[in-house]
Order: C-alpha cells, then structure tokens, then sequence
C-alpha cells in the first residue's frame, strides 16, 4: 500500500469532501498518511484528524511563513501536542526565503527552537526548505540534525545538497514536482539518492503532479509520481511503493501496519 509522507488534509480546500475523500483512499491503494501541521492550529487540526482515522498519523510545528504566531507558549502547546499517541514527527519547520516575510532572523531562530523541542521530545523532524539551501543546512549541522533524523519534504536541491543530506542519513520527500518536465536538477538528484532514502508524498492540496497541474492534489494522485519514480530507477512501481512504504515506517517508528 502507498504511504503518503506529507499532506495537509486539516486545509480548508478539503472542507467540502473531505470525508468522502478519505474514505475512498484504502480502495485506491493508499495505506498510510501523514498528515502535517503548518501552524499551532493547523498542528491541533492534525491531532484531531488522526484521532478519527486509524491509518491517519500526525505531525506537529509551525512552517517558516508562520513563525510570527510562535512564543514560549506556542512553543510548550507544541511540546504538549507531541505527546499524543500518534504524533510521529515535529514539523514541518524549516526556512522558506521565497517571501520576504516573516524576516530571515524570527525563521532560524523558531527553526532552531523546533530542532531542539525534536531531540527532546524523541521525534524525527519534517524539514521545509525553500530558496534557503546554506541556511537550512547550516542551522541542520549546527543543532547535529543527524542524530535527530527526519526527512527533507519536497526536496527542491541538486545532487550537491543531496549529498549533505545523505551525510546526515536523512529521507527525502519526493512528490509532483518529479513529473514536472523543467525538473531536470530533481531528476537527477532522485537518480542520485538510494532508494532506501525516498518517501512519496504529495503536499495535498499543493503541487499536483503532471497531467493535473494547477489543480487541487491528493494522495490519490500519488501513482503518477510512483511512475515517474520507477521510470528514474529502472524499477517496478511495485518495487517503488514496497520501498518506499518500508523507508517510511523506518523513520516514523511504524512497525505495525495500521488496521
């Protein structure tokens, strides 16, 4: 079964079918979801998710574009909400310099901070990094990110980055964008890096891979980047999703499959 790394199903782009729309996931082949927080409300809209789905799991942060919510407060509702039984990872936090809000110093410092609540509390870390390759890498090596473990969502670097990554024995998240026909450097970089470090995920309702660019994404949407995969390693798609699915229960300490 698919095992969906990253999605944001608490959106309200999913307010209008979002129960039917997963119900329908076991019927399609997807088995797993990690659902993401991107902000302190978005982290409990996550928790309630999977309280009322048993093959829904959690993460909980706040995203860089949302760090001016944060303060000591927002911080220990975070440390709190991972305590819930089914919250697998902090994030997804990072630096994302595409914007030029919120400002770059409030970004690494709650970037920082999540890095640490990750190690304290024991759970891999989601990291968002975007036009902020050194940074993110930097503030990563500084704070030993290797030793907490996690995975690079929607990986956007060359093969050089990829490298630095693999040195710190992190994951990386590879959704739509593999299937977009300007992703040459993508490309390479998933020739690149070992089948045993990729994750499938979507983003949802962001980044919808090709044919169905520009619309809403969902996990079902996620053979399209199964193929795209395959195609890269010269594998099977089966072979794609077995992997994939293993990798996945690897970082988020998912043994057993869900019921």
């Amino acid at each position: 079964m698919i095992f969906e790394s990253h999605a944001h199903y608490d959106d309200e782009a999913f307010d209008g079918d979002r129960e039917e729309l997963l119900a329908s996931f076991e019927g399609k082949g997807i088995g797993t979801v990690i659902n993401i927080g991107a902000s302190l409300a978005g982290s409990e809209a996550t928790v309630k998710l999977a309280g009322q789905y048993p093959f829904i799991y959690g993460a909980v942060g706040v995203h860089p574009s949302e760090v001016e919510e944060l303060s000591e407060e927002g911080m220990e509702r975070l440390r709190v909400l991972c305590g819930h039984e089914k919250i697998v990872a902090v994030g997804e936090t990072g630096l994302d310099y595409h914007y030029p809000d919120p400002a770059v110093s409030l970004q690494k410092e709650w970037f920082a901070r999540q890095l640490v609540l990750a190690r304290e509390v024991k759970l891999p870390v989601i990291i968002h990094s975007r036009e902020a390759a050194k940074d993110t890498l930097d503030i990563m090596q500084a704070h030993h990110a290797g030793e907490i473990g996690g995975v690079v969502h929607c990986f956007s670097y060359g093969k050089e980055m990829a490298r630095e990554y693999l040195n710190m024995d992190f994951y990386f998240g590879i959704g739509g964008v593999i299937t977009f026909k300007n992703a040459k450097k993508l490309k390479e970089a998933v020739q690149y890096i070992p089948m045993d470090k990729i994750l499938l995920e979507t983003d949802s309702p962001y980044l919808s891979p090709e044919p169905h660019r520009g619309e809403r994404n969902s996990s079902l949407n996620l053979p399209y980047v199964v193929e795209a995969i395959a195609g890269l390693k010269g594998i099977s798609c089966e072979e794609v999703v077995e992997t994939t699915e293993r990798n996945a229960r690897r970082l988020f300490n998912l043994t057993v499959q869900p019921d």
